[in-house]
């Protein structure tokens, strides 16, 4: 026969552990999986470039990143917390791959500067590398400063994920929503010491 204290603290022990238990799986529920899956972003795109000048530093012309890989065409910079990197981030015109980041990036300060309202104002800064100022700028001048891009997590089984980029091959239609591109009658005018 038990006693009547040995019989109250086993059955305090199982409801301490079934609450415990409890909250711990609701915990597990609320926890965000933003690195599992695929998700969309508004993005601010700058460009910079190996060649020299005012869109390269010492470590850029050298093609040196931040993660230490080797920068090449298809590489872009994103701030880390948002964005991890190795992941691939795909434009109407490709996918580029995270390996780099910049403090302009960390900060949105594109984004900031440049947005005219607070949904742009608030969006992520995506900074495209490119070997020349020319191949830079010829992108900048054809696509829009604020474009959705669809990021993907970096694949863990993938080996490598610092890899050529590949080209997308699908057609991307714009909703009603979406603001049409810019023409250079529309562009807001351009700040003093900014990239496009």
């Amino acid at each position: 026969m038990n006693a009547p204290g040995v019989e109250f603290e086993s059955q305090f022990a199982r409801t301490n552990v079934k609450k415990l238990l409890t909250a711990f799986l609701f915990l597990l529920l609320l926890t965000p999986a933003s690195h599992a899956r695929e998700q969309s972003f508004l993005a601010r795109v700058t460009v910079y470039w190996a060649s020299g000048g005012k869109g390269s530093d010492r470590w850029t012309r050298r093609h040196i990143c931040s993660t230490g890989a080797r920068l090449r065409a298809g590489h872009c910079a994103v701030d880390p917390r948002r964005i991890p990197y190795g992941s691939r981030i795909v434009f109407p015109d490709g996918t580029l791959i995270a390996v780099d980041t910049g403090s302009a990036v960390r900060s949105r300060k594109a984004a900031r500067l440049s947005g005219r309202n607070s949904v742009e104002r608030s969006a992520i800064v995506i900074d495209r590398f490119f070997e020349t100022k020319q191949q830079a700028l010829a992108w900048a001048r054809r696509n829009p400063y604020f474009m959705f891009v669809r990021v993907s997590p970096p694949d863990l089984r993938s080996g490598n994920s610092f890899t050529q980029p590949q080209k997308v091959t699908q057609t991307v239609v714009l909703a009603q929503s979406q603001t049409p591109r810019r023409t250079l009658e529309n562009r807001p005018p351009r700040r003093p010491g900014w990239m496009p």
